[in-house]
């Protein structure tokens, strides 16, 4: 028989599309999000390129740039 814990915390996090509070666990399937319609518009944004992650710019389509560097 397995016991739980009293005094073990729960992780709370904020949903990124709504801010709700979703609980860390296997209750909530889609963490961090509240639900899968939090999750699908993330994604859509992602896809849409309103979100990125910041990085290197692509150097491969800079004038001048060549597969052969000459080696």
């Amino acid at each position: 028989m397995t016991q739980t814990n009293p005094s073990a915390a729960i992780t709370v996090v904020k949903c990124p599309t709504c801010q709700s509070s979703v609980e860390w666990s296997d209750k909530s399937p889609y963490r961090p999000f509240c639900s899968k319609r939090c999750q699908l518009i993330d994604l859509g944004e992602w896809a849409d390129e309103e979100k990125a992650i910041p990085g290197a710019p692509d150097l491969s389509d800079a004038d001048g740039w060549s597969e052969d560097m000459g080696y």
